[in-house]
């Protein structure tokens, strides 16, 4: 049926102002719209319509649906919405597409909450769910038909952190069944948001931060670029590796180690104390000052990575750790404490004020939410009461002297040799 009256400029704002009216109310013919700046066109449609004169210069007219309906249905025998989806598709029925979409967000998010196990009765999980609701996430994977996207990330997060390093397909592989799920996908970018919110920092940006975010869960996109900072380290083992840190320990040099590396021979610390940092810049005026005598320090140099994990892992020593005063260093302590039994280094309330307090220096806001400091509760207080946070690299002369044995250690022949 032709429909060619109806496409003449006098209709076009007419039924574009119909067609929205009708969305809005699930297509009820009840109310009207009304004309702006009409033409004159336009004035004598709208008076053929509603039979009621309209004087030369009004440019505001109001024109009932029931009118605009029966116009079309007489001329050409069909409703008006009828007309519309001919005309240019199906109107909508937006407050039941919305009554849907809610439906569809709120199963989305009680879908991942299931399959995401322990973590989702945790802060931090429901912080993520918060940020993907308030950013449109949810309703963009929603209206894209991609919403099981966000169940299958609270799969692979079921299995995170990981006790033992695992590589990318192989985690993909035991969430999902398929081996590239996490490479570049929408699922690793919200599992990787999902791990930012753990962490208490903002999503990875750049390929270096999305690498350090998955080994902060134990999870290693290759054991080459998974490494580990370390000086003073005498290990027991007869093999290359050992060999090469008791090399370095006696001569006082920082040696980077790599998961590789450290998943061949097995490298036992049987050091008495390990000592855990968190910034290059400790590991690095120690190992210059101290040399052979620098005690056995690691560096985090942030979140622990996979060969940061690897290794401590065979620490049989008191592992003691510290990190900045902020509220990531908070948690890497307190999650060291869990898995290491570790101590924490200098990380008390005096600590952080006599650091906060140091005369010449400059400290930053805290940021990103807050943590707890279970050795020492009134920390975290006194760190949310002040807002600012302390860098490790402030309190350098304290930490030196720690590490500081007093004597040098022991060398093996090798030591004979000049640098």
């Amino acid at each position: 049926m032709s429909l060619e009256s109806l496409q003449t400029p006098a209709w076009s704002r007419l039924l574009a102002l119909a067609r929205r009216r009708l969305e809005r109310t699930g297509g009820e013919l009840s109310g009207s719209i009304t004309l702006s700046n009409s033409t004159d066109e336009e004035r004598r449609l709208i008076i053929g319509i509603t039979g009621v004169h309209r004087p030369v210069g009004v440019k505001s007219m109001k024109v009932d649906l029931a009118d605009l309906d029966d116009s079309v249905h007489q001329e050409h025998e069909m409703s008006l919405v009828a007309a519309l989806a001919l005309l240019h598709g199906p109107v909508r029925n937006r407050p039941v597409e919305s009554s849907e979409e809610d439906q569809a967000k709120s199963e989305a998010i009680r879908d991942v909450r299931r399959r995401a196990g322990a973590h989702a009765g945790e802060q931090w999980f429901r912080t993520f769910l918060d940020q993907l609701t308030l950013d449109g996430t949810i309703t963009r994977l929603v209206r894209r038909g991609d919403a099981d996207q966000l169940g299958w990330a609270g799969e692979v997060l079921a299995l995170l952190p990981a006790a033992q390093p695992i590589s990318i397909p192989v985690l993909a592989e035991r969430a999902t069944g398929n081996t590239k799920a996490l490479s570049g996908t929408p699922i690793a970018t919200l599992v990787l948001r999902a791990l930012a919110a753990r962490a208490g920092v903002v999503p990875p940006a750049n390929s270096e931060q999305r690498r350090d975010c998955w080994e902060s869960a134990g999870v290693v996109m290759d054991d080459l670029s998974s490494q580990v900072l370390v000086v003073g380290l005498r290990p027991r083992g007869d093999h290359v590796v050992a060999d090469w840190l008791r090399d370095a320990a006696d001569f006082g040099i920082p040696f980077r180690l790599t998961l590789h590396q450290l998943t061949g021979d097995v490298t036992t610390l049987t050091q008495p104390d390990i000592w855990v940092c968190e910034n290059p810049a400790v590991l690095r005026a120690a190992a210059a000052e101290l040399e052979d005598r620098c005690a056995p320090l690691i560096c985090t140099e942030g979140q622990p990575s996979a060969a940061c994990h690897r290794l401590l892992a065979r620490a049989t020593g008191t592992v003691h750790w510290r990190g900045d005063f902020d509220w990531t260093g908070l948690r890497t302590t307190a999650a060291a404490m869990t898995r290491y039994g570790a101590v924490p280094w200098r990380m008390s309330s005096s600590d952080y004020l006599a650091a906060l307090d140091a005369p010449l220096t400059e400290t930053e806001p805290l940021k990103g939410p807050a943590a707890e400091s279970p050795w020492e509760p009134e920390l975290a207080g006194l760190m949310a009461e002040r807002g600012r946070a302390v860098m490790e690299e402030r309190i350098i002369p304290e930490l030196i002297a720690d590490l500081s044995s007093g004597k040098r250690h022991p060398t093996s022949p090798r030591a004979g040799r000049s640098r």
